[in-house]
């Protein structure tokens, strides 16, 4: 079934902060100086109701949930969007109260915000507030966006742990289910400032399936019909396509132990380039030229 609904996941941005960085608390609003502004635009414009949409923003992997979810109704009230609520989900008893569930029902917008995917997923997944958000996004023109740890979370498997310079060493990526708004895809975010790319070979190489996609800061991807990409924001969107690897060593070295791929396609995006997850077939925005496939090969 093509869903109805928009994805919008969002990378982060380069000094934009999380709560694991230092002096994020005490600069909230430096911190998140709403690296998305374009792209929370972008979110407004794809909504039917444009500036009329209600808005609900879940702040549930944030450890401040407050200042985020004040910061993000500030942004959209500069943006003209005036009819935007905060649902600070802090335990899975929250996700399935009646409240809840009527203000996701009623919403045309659900972003979710940064902090901790693991926190976001354990708490919101299996709950009537997850059920309501699949349901919407399949049967209904709603926009459910994400952001660093609100991206991560939006497919069907999610990176969880895992530092950048270990990522090609056997074991070292933690993988678990996410919301499964997406199948056959895993997001990294604030890929190009952290030095991500190990990661997302890593977990490509571990189940080629899968396309790895890494979000620049002040990046993110449009996804419409469940399988129109489209990079939107000023950064790179990386693709990682497994599905050409043809041979590796991850099954015969030990834990903790380098990873050899061959044969890894690496795609690079940025605004206005289109991915089809059906054909598997990337478009190069380029004005007044013919588009073309721009691919690289890793051996």
């Amino acid at each position: 079934m093509t869903p109805k609904g928009k994805l919008i996941v969002i990378g982060g941005a380069v000094d934009k902060g999380s709560f694991t960085e230092k002096n994020y608390e005490k600069e909230i609003e430096k911190n998140l100086n709403f690296f998305e502004r374009g792209i929370l635009k972008r979110i407004l414009t794809e909504s039917e109701l444009k500036n009329d949409s209600r808005i609900e923003v879940i702040t549930t992997a944030s450890q401040i949930p407050e200042a985020v979810g004040n910061e993000y109704v500030k942004a959209f009230s500069y943006l003209g969007a005036l009819n935007t609520g905060v649902l600070d989900i802090k335990a899975r008893e929250d996700a399935n109260t009646p409240h809840v569930i009527t203000r996701l029902e009623q919403a045309n917008i659900v972003i979710f915000t940064g902090g901790d995917q693991l926190r976001l997923t354990s708490i919101i997944g299996g709950t009537a507030c997850h059920k309501i958000l699949l349901k919407k996004y399949k049967e209904e023109h709603v926009v459910i966006a994400g952001t660093s740890a609100g991206a991560a979370a939006c497919s069907n498997n999610m990176i969880y742990q895992g530092s950048a310079h270990e990522a090609l060493l056997k074991g070292e990526i933690k993988i678990t289910s996410g919301l499964g708004l997406i199948n056959d895809v895993i997001f990294d975010t604030h890929f190009v400032h952290r030095g991500r790319i190990g990661r997302l070979f890593q977990a490509v190489v571990s189940n080629p399936v899968v396309l790895g996609v890494g979000l620049g800061e002040d990046t993110g991807l449009l996804i419409t019909e469940g399988k129109n990409l489209e990079a939107i924001g000023s950064g790179l969107v990386i693709l990682v396509d497994g599905r050409s690897i043809n041979d590796t060593n991850i099954t015969e070295v030990e834990l903790g132990a380098p990873i050899s791929i061959k044969n890894l396609v690496v795609h690079v995006m940025s605004m206005g380039d289109l991915y089809d997850l059906d054909n598997h077939e990337m478009i190069i925005h380029k004005r007044n030229q013919k588009p073309s496939v721009k691919t690289a090969h890793l051996d």
